[in-house]
């Protein structure tokens, strides 16, 4: 899949994509990611990407113009339509689901503003989709970018170490929609506290029981809503049922 990037700052991609076990996607194209800056289709002497907005106020907003015209070269270079992301506060929260969509799919152009944002008339005419990480406002898109392209990387086949790893991931449908529960590793006691007993136990089918029972707990506590959806989807047995009632 390919994925081009639409940034003031591509310097800021360069590190990411060459640290951790996701590089191994970059690396080997499973995820392509292709940069174009704005500034380099701009008009005149200065470049110039942004400008005030009308109506005053405060901070400065970029350009339809330059977007488009990048927007433009980047894909006639893909050779094909492509969904147009926008990362923007309005948009619909990046969850596992939509992940799990991005990861299958032939990839995207990601769009990130910066500055008080983008000419909505650039967002009318061209943009497909609009994402949000949350209910807080980022200095620019290029970390939500990062977050999406680091998400939909680690579920490519051989990037993770572990090909069962992910499978156990908080909100994945192998869990359930569940969160994770704790983990532990050596020593066996650290700072006067021990690791839970049915870890130690060897018997796989309590472990996994205990398991099972500490991500219903955390849910429960943490993301009760997750715990109705997958009531709602015949997720829950009768023993889950009698867990969730002895924590409460």
């Amino acid at each position: 899949m390919r994925f081009d990037v639409l940034t003031l700052f591509p310097e800021l991609f360069a590190p990411f994509m060459a640290s951790g076990v996701t590089r191994r996607a970059y690396e080997s194209k499973q995820v392509e990611v292709v940069l174009w800056n704005p500034r380099d289709f701009a008009q005149g002497n200065y470049k110039r990407v942004d400008d005030r907005p009308f109506g005053g106020g405060p901070g400065m907003v970029m350009m339809a113009e330059p977007l488009a015209a990048c927007l433009d070269a980047a894909l006639a270079v893909r050779g094909a339509p492509a969904p147009v992301v926008l990362f923007s506060p309005i948009g619909e929260a990046l969850r596992h689901e939509a992940v799990e969509r991005w990861s299958a799919s032939e990839g995207a152009v990601l769009v990130c503003g910066r500055y008080e944002g983008i000419d909505q008339r650039f967002i009318d005419a061209r943009v497909t989709h609009q994402v949000s990480l949350g209910d807080f406002v980022l200095s620019g898109g290029e970390i939500a970018a990062m977050a999406l392209l680091d998400a939909v990387a680690r579920l490519q086949p051989g990037v993770l170490g572990d090909e069962a790893s992910h499978v156990q991931d908080s909100f994945n449908p192998a869990l359930d929609g569940l969160l994770d529960c704790p983990h532990y590793t050596r020593p066996e006691q650290w700072n006067g506290q021990g690791v839970p007993a049915p870890l130690l136990s060897g018997h796989h089918a309590q472990i996994e029981r205990w398991r099972r029972d500490q991500r219903l707990a955390i849910t429960a506590a943490r993301r009760p809503e997750l715990i109705d959806a997958a009531r709602a989807a015949g997720k829950l047995n009768k023993v889950d049922e009698a867990a969730l009632k002895k924590k409460l």
